[in-house]
């Protein structure tokens, strides 16, 4: 069967989703190039000719997948609606509860990232990209008097970091905390940090 010829972007985009699709089934470290190239057909030097190295293949896969989520985020927090409505969405959205995907993926990467220099670049850009969203916002809604926060950066830290946290919880040891009570957590500590009652984030959302 003679196979379509892609253009280098297209090729590249198929490579990422391939590599996406194995890591999550093999796990980071154990994937390989030839798993990535017999999953599509081709050869481990077309894998090679793109991406030079498992890292890099691994760690463009990683930023791939974390783009979209990206992406997403920043359509919650360009809505125009209030500050306070748009950082519980995306707050509620990234939690390990919500609807985003990705986070096994997350956290491969993360343990790889303790011994690859690249992929631990491109975790922490992904990383600041997300904090500095969210800063933002928090910004936003203090000028606007909407809420009360000291320290916008601080915030957006400490409620990744309950997130992210959250997240490995409840991906690697399944029901080790319950999703009804992850989320009055989330809740509980965005409200904290805005100097709100958790009430007060129900009824931003009626």
């Amino acid at each position: 069967m003679t196979r379509v010829r892609l253009s280098v972007a297209e090729r590249r985009g198929e490579l990422l989703r391939a590599a996406i699709e194995q890591i999550e089934a093999r796990g980071a470290a154990a994937v390989r190039i030839s798993d990535v190239a017999s999953a599509l057909g081709v050869s481990n030097a077309l894998v090679l000719y793109h991406f030079s190295t498992k890292e890099r293949l691994v760690a463009a896969a990683f930023a791939h997948a974390a783009e979209a989520d990206l992406a997403h985020l920043r359509k919650l927090l360009g809505r125009r609606t209030t500050a306070l409505r748009r950082l519980r969405s995306a707050v509620r959205w990234y939690a390990p509860t919500g609807p985003a995907k990705g986070w096994r993926l997350w956290i491969e990467s993360w343990s790889m990232a303790l011994r690859e220099p690249v992929l631990r670049e491109v975790a922490a850009d992904l990383d600041r990209q997300w904090k500095a969203a969210l800063t933002e916002v928090i910004g936003e809604g203090v000028d606007a008097g909407e809420f009360r926060c000291a320290d916008p950066a601080g915030a957006a830290l400490r409620l990744t970091a309950l997130l992210d946290g959250l997240a490995v919880q409840m991906t690697s040891y399944g029901a080790a905390v319950p999703r009804s009570r992850a989320l009055v957590w989330v809740d509980e500590a965005l409200a904290r940090e805005l100097g709100l009652a958790r009430e007060a984030l129900t009824a931003s959302v009626r």
